[in-house]
């Protein structure tokens, strides 16, 4: 029996706490800018991460890895190279992978690499309205909730589509999230960073709709957590790090806001 959208922060807060249980390997192939801070945000959140991106290993530390992200936002031939490696260990061993395909829309080529890696079915794809327009065809504005379901139920994954709010689609359910402050959007890496939780949630959680519901839950609160400490983006970045290694079960489910 699938969970009613009122037990999501529920869900939520075991999620967070399996993964501070588990301490889940999540291997990153992620973007110069993000490297660092992802790394920090997963530690927060209680996973340990790993970058490397060198031919020679990261096969291997994708085969000690519980969850995989791959993240385009840095389009070189040697991270498109570690992308395919490590999607074809993680695909063979049955460890889940996350997808985002950062700047899709002002790429050709990188478009065209991430509709490939579309087709060696991800579990979950994170993406803005902008990025999932330029791999679904179509204009940002048209977006509705069929177009979600079409495009997650024809690639058997799990879409979480993130803005002002957030919409997590698969084949079946659609959950609408409304946390999250506009600081968010003033830190680089913020999407990054709330993929690599989807990667951590789903070394966790076996229902991608509901590790991905949970992932971007948990960093919509925690920045809205965040944004009422801080006091600019400076302090906002330092802040969120401390919401997430301190998000508790009655603060996530008094603040969820979830439909």
């Amino acid at each position: 029996m699938r969970a009613p959208h009122s037990e999501l922060p529920a869900i939520t807060a075991d999620i967070i706490e399996r993964i501070r249980a588990r301490r889940p390997r999540v291997h990153c192939i992620t973007n110069a800018v993000a490297q660092n801070f992802t790394a920090n945000m997963l530690l927060a959140a209680g996973a340990v991460p790993s970058m490397t991106i060198a031919q020679k290993e990261v096969r291997a530390f994708v085969a000690r890895a519980d969850a995989v992200l791959v993240n385009l936002g840095t389009f070189d031939p040697e991270r498109q190279k570690a992308s395919l490696a490590a999607i074809a260990v993680a695909n063979r061993q049955g460890i889940p992978w996350v997808l985002d395909p950062v700047f899709v829309d002002r790429s050709k080529p990188r478009a065209a690499f991430a509709k490939a890696l579309l087709a060696k079915k991800p579990r979950a794809v994170r993406l803005n309205a902008a990025e999932f327009a330029a791999l679904a065809g179509g204009k940002a504005e048209d977006i509705d909730d069929a177009a979600l379901a079409r495009f997650a139920k024809a690639r058997r994954t799990v879409v979480g589509l993130t803005g002002a709010k957030d919409f997590i689609r698969d084949g079946e359910r659609l959950a609408t999230i409304a946390n999250g402050d506009p600081l968010m959007a003033r830190v680089t890496a913020m999407g990054c960073v709330a993929t690599a939780l989807v990667g951590a949630a789903l070394a966790v959680e076996p229902d991608a709709w509901k590790a991905m519901a949970a992932a971007l839950i948990a960093v919509g609160v925690a920045g809205e957590v965040a944004a009422a400490r801080s006091r600019g983006p400076g302090s906002f970045a330092m802040e969120i790090l401390d919401a997430v290694y301190a998000l508790d079960r009655g603060t996530v489910i008094a603040k969820a806001r979830v439909s």
